[in-house]
């Protein structure tokens, strides 16, 4: 059934849930409650990378007065109380996930989230649907360093070359891409390029798992 599919790797913001708003809210709330001014481009800057460097950008571009550090938790809390409130799947996610598993294919997320993050949106899902979660303050280098990639596949015990990552962003791109994956770009808040090393889909609401499965069996045929 899964062919030479190994894994699936999955990014979290953007990609399984739909947090980036939420993300995009607390920055403008947390820069203007120091005076500062905030944009989209700003905003849309920072998807998908380390949650230090996003708060180093946000102290100097927001004029925001505080230590990383302070910074990101500020930013995790509400993003964190918005995601218990509701968590938005991004269209296609429930019915992959559940087919994923009833082929026991094994599965990580990989996100530049803090375990506190991904663990509150892990815990929404059925018990055991991933083998592992592989967050931001697991790594000592976030996407687009491969670090990330290469520990969720170690610690499946899988080839990165026959996993498939899916990503929204142009940073974990990169990092899968860095990693050896075989990627599926689905772009959310930022546009992504065309390229070989990568598939892009619109969104995955039509994706199956056999097409995820037929993206690894032409990496092993190439």
């Amino acid at each position: 059934m899964s062919g030479n599919l190994q894994a699936l790797l999955w990014d979290m913001d953007g990609t399984l849930v739909d947090t980036e708003p939420s993300w995009i809210a607390a920055e403008y709330e947390l820069v203007e409650s120091f005076g500062g001014r905030w944009s989209d481009a700003h905003a849309h800057s920072l998807v998908g990378q380390p949650l230090l460097v996003s708060a180093g950008y946000i102290r100097e571009h927001g004029n925001v007065p505080l230590p990383p550090a302070e910074i990101v938790d500020r930013l995790l809390e509400v993003v964190i109380a918005q995601v218990k409130r509701r968590t938005d799947w991004r269209p296609g996610i429930g019915r992959l996930l559940a087919e994923a598993r009833a082929a026991g294919i094994p599965m990580a997320m990989v996100t530049m989230s803090y375990r506190n993050l991904a663990g509150a949106v892990a815990e929404q899902l059925p018990a055991g649907t991933f083998d592992t979660l592989v967050c931001g303050d697991d790594v000592s280098n976030g996407k687009p360093h491969p670090e990330c990639y290469l520990l969720a596949a170690q610690r499946l015990g899988v080839n990165p070359e026959f996993c498939v990552a899916i990503e929204d962003s142009p940073t974990g791109i990169t990092a899968a891409e860095n990693a050896g994956c075989v990627v599926v770009a689905v772009p959310n808040q930022v546009p992504i390029a065309t390229a070989t090393t990568r598939t892009i889909l619109p969104d995955l609401a039509t994706a199956t798992l056999a097409d995820l499965i037929a993206l690894a069996d032409e990496r092993a045929a190439a």
